[in-house]
Formats: C-alpha cells, sequence, structure tokens
C-alpha cells in the first residue's frame, strides 16, 4: 500500500424507495472516469441507505407511551421523538436535554440511537429517519448487486457521524460493514521499532475509513453521500465477513457503566 485517498461521487440524485443504489453508485465511478475494482471501498453516509429502505417516519403518527412521556417531560424533548429513541435501542444509558445516550438494536452507543432529521426532505415539518435495520445485511446487499452490476466486488462501508467518549465533535463511524476487515488486531504478532511485541494493539479500520471518506464527502449540503476509497486493499476480502457488528465492545467489557 503506497497511500489512501478518498474520492467523492459527485451528482448522485436524491434517494428514495425507488432508487437502485448499487446502478447510481456505479453511473457515478463512470462518470468521475474511474473503473471499479476488486480491492476498492465504496463508503455510503446512512442517510442513503435508510431512505432507500423507507425508514422515514412522521413523528406525528408515532404512539407515544408512559416511559417516553415521562423521559419528555424530565428532558424537554419531543414525547414522540423520545418514544422513536425507545423503540430503536435495547437501553437508554443517559437522557438529558441535550441528548439521549442509547444503546441501538445494533449495539452502537450513539446519541437518540442515531435518529435524525438533517438532510431529510420535510425534516422542518417533523419528518425524522431511522438507521437501517440491519445496516451489515444492507452492506452485504449493496455489494452483491455492485459486483453483478460491474463485475467488480469492492467493499461496502455503510457511515455515520457519531460522537465519541471524553472527545468533542463527531467522525465518520462504520455501522455496517462488508468485505472489510473490521478490526485488525495485532496483539501478539505484530513489534513495535525495537521488536517488541505488540500487547494491546487493535487498528479499527473500517472505522478510520469511514471517517476518511467522511470528511471527503462532506456534512452539509454538498450532496455527495457516497465516496470511492482507495489504498485499503490490505483490508479487503472476497468474504463478506461478520460485518460491523464485531467492533462494538462487548457490554461485558464496557468500562464506562
Amino acid at each position: 500500500m503506497t497511500g489512501l485517498c478518498a474520492i467523492p461521487l459527485r451528482d448522485m440524485p436524491l434517494v428514495d424507495e425507488t432508487t437502485d443504489v448499487a446502478q447510481e453508485i456505479c453511473a457515478a465511478i463512470d462518470r468521475a472516469g474511474e473503473v471499479l475494482g476488486d480491492g476498492d471501498v465504496i463508503v455510503l453516509a446512512q442517510k442513503i441507505v435508510s431512505k432507500n429502505e423507507g425508514r422515514l417516519v412522521a413523528l406525528a403518527a408515532v404512539n407515544v407511551g408512559e416511559e417516553a412521556s415521562r423521559i419528555a417531560q424530565q428532558t424537554a424533548r419531543e414525547p414522540a421523538m423520545v418514544q422513536l429513541i425507545l423503540n430503536e435501542s435495547r437501553e437508554l444509558l443517559r437522557t438529558t436535554p441535550a441528548a439521549i445516550i442509547a444503546r441501538h438494536h445494533t449495539g452502537h452507543v450513539l446519541a437518540n440511537a442515531g435518529i435524525d432529521a438533517s438532510n431529510v426532505e420535510g425534516g422542518d415539518a417533523g419528518t425524522v429517519l431511522l438507521w437501517p435495520k440491519d445496516p451489515d445485511a444492507s452492506a452485504r446487499a449493496i455489494r452483491s448487486k455492485i459486483a453483478a452490476i460491474s463485475g467488480a466486488r469492492p467493499a461496502i462501508v455503510i457511515a455515520d457521524s457519531m460522537g465519541r467518549a471524553w472527545r468533542i465533535g463527531t467522525a465518520g463511524t462504520a455501522i455496517g460493514c462488508a468485505g472489510l476487515t473490521v478490526v485488525e488486531d495485532k496483539r501478539g504478532t505484530g513489534r513495535d521499532l525495537f521488536g517488541r511485541v505488540l500487547q494491546a494493539t487493535q487498528i479499527a479500520v473500517a472505522d478510520s475509513v469511514a471517517a476518511m471518506a467522511a470528511l471527503a464527502m462532506g456534512e452539509g449540503d454538498e450532496g455527495t453521500p457516497v465516496a470511492l476509497v482507495r489504498g485499503a486493499e490490505r483490508w479487503v476480502s472476497a468474504e463478506d465477513g461478520p460485518g460491523a457488528e464485531t467492533g462494538v465492545r462487548p457490554i461485558e467489557q464496557d468500562m464506562f457503566r
């Protein structure tokens, strides 16, 4: 590997349930003058996958229960939004006016269970977007379709911007993955410059690729929800692998509970 680069794919159409996302990605790669290869990684913003899977919800249509009403009163938040967070979560870890920190059904811990109204048509009128039900399955399906169209089998990462404990700001994070090493474990095998065997080093490969691609794609009105990442061939596999869920720290190892 000589270097990593992320190429934002421009002129992608707005996505809805009728969009063939894989076909549009391949068309955007063609327009960019690029040839897709097996060692490439395609990173997609979570929002276009969610929109394609029909995960839009109108807050006005949500039935609010007693628990959601109680939390909403304590946190001065919209009761319907709290109910959706409860619906999408295994548990709530913190409930504050600033954010509700939830453990999503996928195992990821993040603010408001990933529910968001930014870059969502109708967001100002109370329409919000949920995460894909199974982001790893979504990544595998997109990878299969792209392979059928292009003949190449690049890795797929579905990324969302997430906060990090003790750090300000968000970074692109892999919530769905197919064909890419999620965590490279170098404990007991790698060595440092002085020949010492590495004891604790585990590299968050998929998250690092997602973060780099998110910077290239942008977080606002850039309109580039997909990026082509090159230079990560060493971590790309023909097999889909178990997915991004393997990058989630098991609850029994959670040091902040």
